[in-house]
């Protein structure tokens, strides 16, 4: 876990105005900044950044966030991501454990980096500048249907023809960066006493810049112009660039998946060009290789929705097949994962030139459920009239339920799967070795988290909660009876207990921003989000917590008031859920037949401060608040 002091000071050193301003264009507005919200369509500004305050907020749609969960929100980057970004951009290392042996510095990990950026970037343009000379190329890109703002919109460049033409592009053709970038081959033996021959490894191909999330070319893809092959060259594996881990246009299309609500997976990179032309800017591609769990958990921090189209060839059921395999540790009750199989004869982009924009909208539409296609998975070829093809379908179906979290969707299937095998679902879940209810252990800082179903929380319960966001200050301010109510509030102790943990670890520094940052990767987060966003809708709530200046007297006075008007608040409902907690348990104790006489005895110390409590509840009144 990264110390809750790096975080703070991290933020500090950061200027959001700066981090935000490469996405917005901002405008100064006072004290503030304006420009348009990136999160929703609007077409007056009501997005604003304090750089006092370092902290975003959007009147019109609720956005809100630092510089971290902005760098998450927008550019799809995991926390720790965020972090690393954040803080390579101070100059400061993210603390981690100790490095294992003759692993490279941090600091110099970071040069061979931005070194390597650097030199993939100025191949970019050179790239670009060649398309525009190369009436072959254009004339392939028209052919395929292609606008010249979309190439533009892609980066889309050419290789040309010739073994040495990036010399135009470097001073030094020798430097070892264009080798580790995958830019050049060497070949394996020089004459006698000469250096090694080098060569480009594109040549004569139209490129595709491959970007991570945060828009940096970090590989191309190079697609032939007539025949030839092979049909697409990617650049080879290298320090910036992991083929299992990235995904073709993702950075292209994250406001595609935002207002679409869910990420379209093809098979190729003229598919995910054709298909952001077309009307669907929310395609991606894998890069040339079988989807994996990486690219899934990238995918999740986008969206969770996820549409997989293959072809329906049995090449495109296996490819399927191999995604269905990534997708199941991810597949938690609120995420979404389907499969699109379009006519042999056609892909993505032919079948919507054909067809239409919405024809093919409805096609996603009716896409096949994971569960559907998992089950059909297993059974498929089996003769399942007989025991033996039942019996089959149970040993395939094995591998796949165990790599899934033990969730209501597992159950789900288990349900369905043991009425198409004629099996009761204790039999199935047992040959499958599956316990029905274990949790699956996670690590939220590591990868994008297990959300669970949003769990309301409303009542009394509501109000002590809201208070302790607001204000997370007043966790400290608690004595350890009072946390220890909160925590064991029965269904939403675990939401009590994760916000008093966080206000204990961020001590006097314990503030709203922080707290809204901390809880986005917590698996709760769809609960705390409702109660956040109740918050910051009355406008004087949001200007009062994220526009606070510290050097304003009057603020602060007004701040001070309001914390000791919470506190006393919280604590009457802490009281209030106390006093229902003794009811609850009376009731159930006097429930019983017969009482031995300890329990006689915890009854009457129980009874006993309910009444206490009773009487200090009437005398605060019906709101709850001592007067």
């Amino acid at each position: 876990m990264i110390p809750q002091s790096f975080l703070q000071d991290l933020l500090n050193r950061v200027d959001i105005v700066e981090v935000v301003g490469r996405y917005v264009q901002l405008k100064k507005g006072g004290a503030n900044f304006m420009g348009l919200c990136p999160f929703h369509n609007e077409k007056s500004p009501s997005f604003t950044v304090s750089p006092t305050k370092q902290f975003y907020h959007c009147f019109g749609c609720g956005a809100h966030g630092s510089a971290i969960s902005f760098l998450m929100e927008h550019a799809g980057l995991g926390f720790v991501e965020a972090v690393e970004e954040l803080a390579r951009n101070v100059g400061l290392d993210v603390p981690r454990e100790a490095p294992m042996p003759g692993a490279p510095a941090p600091a110099a990990q970071r040069a061979q980096t931005l070194g390597l950026v650097d030199v993939m970037t100025r191949a970019c343009d050179y790239y670009r500048k060649q398309l525009r000379g190369a009436p072959v190329a254009i004339e392939y890109l028209k052919r395929r249907g292609l606008t010249g703002e979309i190439a533009a919109h892609f980066g889309l460049g050419y290789a040309p023809d010739g073994w040495q033409n990036l010399e135009a592009a470097f001073e030094n053709y020798r430097d070892d960066q264009l080798l580790d970038a995958g830019l050049v081959i060497e070949s394996e033996k020089g004459e006698a006493g000469s250096t090694k021959r080098r060569y480009d490894r594109f040549r004569d191909r139209i490129m595709f810049p491959i970007r991570n999330t945060k828009g940096q070319v970090i590989a191309f893809g190079g697609r032939v112009l007539d025949k030839g092959e092979p049909k697409y060259l990617n650049s080879p594996e290298t320090p910036l660039f992991s083929k299992g881990s990235e995904l073709y246009g993702l950075f292209e299309a994250r406001i595609g998946i935002r207002d679409a609500g869910y990420v379209l997976v093809v098979e190729g990179y003229m598919d995910v060009v054709a298909l952001a032309q077309l009307g669907f800017p929310q395609a991606v591609a894998t890069l040339g290789t079988a989807c994996t769990p990486m690219h899934v958990q990238k995918l999740l921090r986008q969206t969770e929705t996820v549409v997989f189209s293959f072809d329906g060839d049995a090449a495109g059921r296996r490819a399927a097949r191999r995604a269905l395999e990534a997708c199941l540790p991810h597949a938690d009750d609120n995420r979404s994962f389907k499969f699109l199989f379009l006519p042999s004869e056609h892909d993505p982009d032919s079948y919507v030139r054909e067809h239409g924009a919405q024809a093919f909208a409805d096609e996603v539409s009716r896409a096949m459920p994971m569960s559907q296609f998992l089950i059909g998975e297993v059974t498929a070829g089996k003769e399942m009239h007989q025991p033996e093809g039942r019996a089959r379908a149970l040993f395939e179906a094995k591998p796949l339920l165990q790599q899934m979290p033990a969730n209501a969707l597992r159950g789900q299937i288990i349900h369905a799967l043991a009425e198409r095998v004629g099996s009761s679902v204790n039999e199935v879940a047992e040959l499958c070795e599956l316990h029905i209810g274990a949790a699956r252990r996670q690590n939220a800082w590591d990868k994008a988290p297990a959300k669970r179903e949003k769990r309301r929380v409303v009542g009394t319960e509501h109000r002590a909660l809201q208070n302790l966001l607001m204000f997370p200050a007043l966790g400290n301010e608690l004595t350890e009876e009072e946390t220890k109510i909160l925590r064991e509030m029965g269904h939403h102790g675990e939401i009590f207990s994760e916000v008093l943990t966080l206000c204990r670890e961020m001590g006097a520094e314990a503030d709203f921003r922080y707290m809204s940052d901390r809880l986005k990767i917590s698996p709760n987060w769809a609960s705390f989000d409702d109660i956040i966003r109740e918050i910051l809708s009355f406008e004087e709530n949001a200007r009062d917590l994220m526009l606070f200046d510290p050097e304003d007297e009057a603020q602060v006075e007004r701040r001070e008031e309001q914390i000791a008007l919470r506190l006393t608040e919280l604590r009457s409902a802490i009281r209030r859920l106390h006093y229902d907690r003794l009811c609850e348990a009376l009731e159930t104790i006097f429930k019983r037949a017969s009482l031995t006489s300890d329990e006689l005895r915890h009854a009457q110390a129980l009874s006993r401060e309910r009444d206490e409590l009773k009487r200090w509840l009437a005398s605060a009144g019906t709101g709850g608040t001592r007067s």
